[in-house]
């Protein structure tokens, strides 16, 4: 069975993160049209972007665009940059980290409105030290 190389991976990844922002901009067109039908339809349509499980989407969202953007500047070195296919797999963990990374602080800010009271208790005794320390 092939399980494939990172090559592959990134590739596959490339695509379905293309294929989310395009979805996410159809459905961003059809947010602002909600406009059209007056103020109230679309703040109701508005207050959906508050629940949970869309701040997951967005989510989902932020790490399809960092994921996509770094790895457009690996595909980038990989064309142009002589030593670019040798360092490939190596380029491909840097976009993975990258990601990661820069995601994770996203996260956390989207969260935190909806999660805010199991993070106080996760974090408070971390904030507590460090008031204690000045």
């Amino acid at each position: 069975m092939y399980k494939g190389q990172s090559g592959m991976w990134s590739w596959l990844l490339h695509r379905i993160t293309g294929l989310g922002l395009l979805l996410f901009l159809f459905v961003h067109i059809v947010d602002i049209s909600l406009l059209g039908f007056g103020p109230r339809i679309y703040n109701d349509g508005i207050l959906l972007f508050d629940s949970i499980i869309v701040r997951f989407l967005s989510l989902s969202l932020v790490a399809a665009v960092f994921y996509h953007a770094f790895n457009g500047i690996r595909i980038v070195l990989i064309d142009f940059w002589g030593k670019g296919a040798r360092y490939q797999k190596v380029m491909f963990a840097i976009v993975m980290v990258a990601t990661i990374v820069v995601f994770l602080p996203i996260a956390y800010v989207v969260l935190l409105p909806k999660l805010g009271g199991l993070v106080s208790w996760t974090i408070s005794p971390f904030i507590s030290l460090t008031q204690a320390l000045h």
